[in-house]
């Protein structure tokens, strides 16, 4: 199931607006099973200006090793210790506690532009 409350990029991360007004961000439930078993995880330091569309980090699984894209414009303020250490986390919860990193957003323009709703991306991902 894909949750309605997110929004998501074609590179397969999603992202969920903060009350706080922050962008917390991962990768999609479609991404981890493509994957398959997640083994290691590098994320952007805290304090990175991330660009959307450029890579930010890694995902390494037994299969692949795949970029994870920036989905906003943005500085990170936070990112998820336990999936460096666990990174299975990604597999069991890719929506929840699977989550990568929180970044404050560009105010020049929100700095989440071309994000699809729940879904568009089901579309997508319907056609692959």
């Amino acid at each position: 199931m894909i949750p309605d409350h997110l929004r998501y990029t074609a590179e397969h991360e999603w992202i969920w607006l903060t009350e706080a007004g922050l962008a917390r961000f991962g990768i999609t439930d479609h991404a981890q099973d493509a994957l398959g078993d997640i083994v290691f995880v590098t994320l952007p330091e805290v304090g990175t200006r991330i660009e959307v569309g450029q890579p930010c980090g890694e995902v390494e699984s037994t299969k692949s090793v795949a970029d994870v894209f920036a989905p906003v414009t943005g500085v990170v303020t936070a990112v998820n210790d336990s999936v460096i250490t666990a990174p299975e986390t990604i597999n069991a919860d890719p929506y929840g506690a699977g989550w990568l990193a929180e970044v404050e957003l560009d105010s020049a323009n929100g700095g989440n532009s071309g994000l699809m709703t729940a879904t568009e991306y089901e579309a997508l991902v319907a056609n692959i």
